[in-house]
């Protein structure tokens, strides 16, 4: 953990040293979700098939999400750790929010006092799906099935997505070489 935190710091400095500003691009795929660029946009890990041989890959892109207050910042392994979150999460996406355990994470004290990153990334996404998070944080602590299937029912989540099947999908997690370890974040 200790030397994580080390190299994360350390490629923050070179990047920003080096260029100046923080772009999303030039950001390794390890280090990529979460992050903020310098102009206060959304870094989005995301998906490519390579021309070369076909395969899947990952990359670091700069999305349309704008943030207003936070700006160049590389979320920390704490608070990676504390919202119940993957450094390899592909795209951003309000699906994680339908699994009460992880969005008792995300409402868990650890992570919306101490994380106001993610704490603000997650409010706009429920705000975007006409949830109130801080309502949703409370009614999970009183009736997680119940809170969930309101949301469900208020927002359209549970419209299944149409897509292409071999592509990962948005909450797809991928390991550090960019190999798929995990499924698509529960629905």
């Amino acid at each position: 953990m200790a030397i994580t935190m080390i190299l994360f710091l350390a490629i923050s400095f070179i990047l920003q040293g080096a260029f100046g500003e923080l772009v999303c691009e030039e950001l390794p795929i390890g280090m990529c979700s979460f992050a903020i660029s310098s102009g206060g946009n959304r870094c989005s890990l995301e998906t490519y098939t390579s021309r070369r041989d076909g395969s899947t890959k990952l990359q670091c892109k700069t999305s349309q999400i704008l943030v207003d207050e936070i700006k160049e910042h590389i979320e920390s392994d704490e608070c990676i750790n504390a919202c119940g979150l993957e450094r390899y999460s592909i795209g951003i996406s309000s699906d994680t929010l339908l699994d009460s355990a992880f969005a008792l994470k995300i409402c868990s004290n650890d992570c919306s006092k101490n994380c106001p990153n993610i704490a603000d990334l997650y409010h706009n996404l429920a705000q975007a799906e006409g949830v109130n998070l801080p309502e949703l944080c409370k009614a999970l602590l009183n009736s997680p099935r119940r809170a969930l299937s309101k949301v469900i029912s208020s927002s359209g989540a549970a419209a299944a997505s149409s897509g292409s099947e071999s592509a990962p999908a948005a909450g797809a997690t991928f390991g550090p070489a960019g190999s798929p370890v995990g499924a698509p974040a529960p629905m």
